[in-house]
């Protein structure tokens, strides 16, 4: 079946679980982020493994579903756990989710991760809002043949991330005395921890946080043209002079700790965002 066809037969599907408004806002759950998932309010659920061509989570701290619901009494579209390129899956696949988003009529997009910290000023636990991205994964989302229905050959990434949703989640921070640091988040393959020296390549490159995720979905949320916002927790820290140890199950830890906050960012984002 050609991508276009399961774009359009996943979409049918969720339409029927979706049908009493067009969510605003479509929303993905980092590691550790599930929490999020209980600030909506529920219309109706579906299982990823209930969902035709779509790709399922593998991953402990990924629930695996999407809910359709409201925040803030705005309808969104949460996908509770996301997949990843080192789960085994292509690019097409990790991204399949953010074409039926956009072919469902969803314009915004906002996505969060747990990484890890290179910036010396940076402390577990801490909120940073992404700025812009590098991107080191060794295949490209928009590598093949273009999908000219949904954007451009050559996709302008000059504004990864939109510039009006980091100023508001700038000033809710500020209003509800919450640190927030704002960074470069570059995206690596994983799924092993980086070493200490791979670490201070990317404080080198000009990273601020290094993860597995994100980057793929908020290029082509852009080749589509949807506004994208991400925030990542600091689960960990590294560098040439610092000798990680990390676990999942830390990084899940420090995800937990910084929940509350990361809530209340993102209710009010979805509340005043216009």
């Amino acid at each position: 079946m050609e991508i276009n066809e399961k774009i359009n037969e996943t979409a049918r599907i969720i339409q029927s679980y979706i049908s009493e408004h067009t969510p605003e806002f479509a929303v993905i759950l980092g590691s550790g982020l599930s929490k999020l998932q209980d600030e909506v309010e529920v219309i109706s659920e579906i299982k990823y493994s209930n969902i035709p061509n779509f790709p399922k989570s593998t991953v402990s701290g990924h629930t695996g579903k999407l809910i359709y619901g409201k925040i803030e009494n705005r309808y969104v579209l949460m996908m509770a756990g996301r997949v990843h390129y080192y789960e085994g899956y292509s690019m097409q696949e990790v991204t399949f989710p953010i074409r039926v988003f956009h072919k469902l009529g969803i314009k915004r997009l906002i996505l969060s991760n747990a990484s890890g910290g290179v910036n010396p000023n940076f402390s577990i636990g801490d909120i940073m809002i992404i700025r812009d991205h590098i991107n080191l994964f060794p295949e490209h989302p928009l590598r093949g043949k273009n999908l000219d229905q949904f954007g451009v050959r050559f996709p302008d990434m000059s504004k990864p991330y939109n510039h009006e949703m980091i100023a508001q989640l700038e000033e809710i921070a500020k209003n509800n005395n919450i640190k927030v640091q704002k960074g470069v988040y570059v995206g690596l393959q994983g799924p092993s921890f980086e070493t200490p020296a791979e670490y201070g390549m990317v404080r080198i490159l000009g990273g601020d946080a290094v993860g597995m995720s994100t980057v793929p979905e908020t290029i082509v949320a852009r080749h589509q043209n949807m506004d994208v916002c991400a925030i990542s927790v600091i689960t960990d820290l590294g560098g040439p002079e610092i000798s990680p140890n990390v676990s999942h199950e830390e990084v899940l830890n420090a995800a937990n700790k910084a929940m509350p906050n990361i809530i209340l960012l993102v209710k009010n984002l979805i509340k005043n965002y216009r």
